[in-house]
């Protein structure tokens, strides 16, 4: 079903149907007008939003997508349990001025079974890629297919996921997508856990310990900028989980932002940023900071 033309608080159009969005968005091209696209999965949250707000900044037209794409899950339970509150997104980006949102089902988006791969060499062989086989190739297949469908001129991305944006940024290159990249900061809540949708799924009590993760990246950047050594402050996170013992580590690596090539050495010339992940009871949180706050990276 398709539902062009129908408008959410009379600013915001849907479209479901692939054809209907790119007739709609080929006449906004024809007058001139810039396209700025947010793609997500939905269970929005202030992170999301200040995306939104990026783009309707620096265009005429914002575009944002909701799916929750399969073939970037390697874990069925994890897709079964992602959080899915498409009512109040509609609503938060009717409010934060929204142009239009691209609302696919499955069978839109993959309607034959598809056998294309993609390779990234270090960026996708480290960190994410290494714990979540296939994630990445399940990411640049959607996005190419949502960057081909909007043909944006910008598309707005947040920093949390950084090798995500790293990816996109390098096959949008490759594949000649004119469209720019731009990574954004990520958003906090007032006790430092980075916004996630993910944070739907803690209970009251986890929801108390997420910050901890924050915590940790702080004592570590803390730790560099004291001059200790990456193998001292790796080992330094090490035991700050082990001893907190509700929080998993599943890694923490210290890396160049650019090429995510880890570093045996403090190096002032080149941004460098500290990555994590662990696990709180089922839920998997990622997080990063940059070392250096006044550096520009992107």
């Amino acid at each position: 079903m398709c539902s062009f033309g129908t408008q959410l608080k009379k600013t915001m159009l849907i479209f479901e149907n692939t054809a209907e969005l790119q007739k709609y968005l080929k006449s906004e091209r024809h007058q001139q007008r810039s396209i700025g696209f947010v793609p997500t999965m939905g269970a929005l949250h202030q992170g999301h939003l200040s995306l939104i707000e990026k783009a309707k900044e620096n265009n005429d037209i914002v575009v944002c997508s909701i799916f929750v794409n399969p073939t970037q899950f390697n874990n069925t339970q994890d897709l079964a349990k992602y959080p899915r509150t498409i009512s109040q997104d509609q609503e938060l980006l009717a409010k934060q001025g929204c142009d239009v949102l691209f609302l696919p089902e499955k069978k839109t988006m993959y309607p034959n079974p598809t056998t294309t791969t993609f390779s990234f060499g270090n960026l996708e062989n480290t960190m994410e890629g290494a714990h979540r086989a296939g994630h990445f190739n399940g990411v640049a297949l959607i996005v190419s297919k949502l960057f081909h469908l909007v043909q944006p001129n910008q598309a707005y991305f947040g920093q949390k996921d950084l090798q995500q944006y790293l990816i996109i940024r390098q096959f949008s290159q490759d594949l000649f997508f004119n469209t720019e990249v731009i990574c954004c900061p990520i958003v906090r809540e007032k006790d430092g856990l980075a916004m996630s949708s993910r944070n739907l799924r803690l209970t009251p009590s986890e929801r108390t310990i997420a910050p901890k993760i924050h915590e940790a990246l702080q004592l570590a950047k803390q730790s560099l900028l004291a001059g200790k050594s990456v193998h001292n402050t790796k080992n330094t996170i090490q035991n700050f989980f082990t001893d907190l013992k509700v929080l998993d580590l599943e890694y923490f690596e210290i890396v160049k932002s650019i090429t995510l090539e880890p570093i045996d050495y403090v190096d002032d010339s080149f941004q460098i940023s500290l990555c994590i992940a662990a696990f709180l009871g089922e839920v998997r949180l990622i997080d990063n900071v940059f070392l250096y706050n006044h550096k520009g990276v992107f």
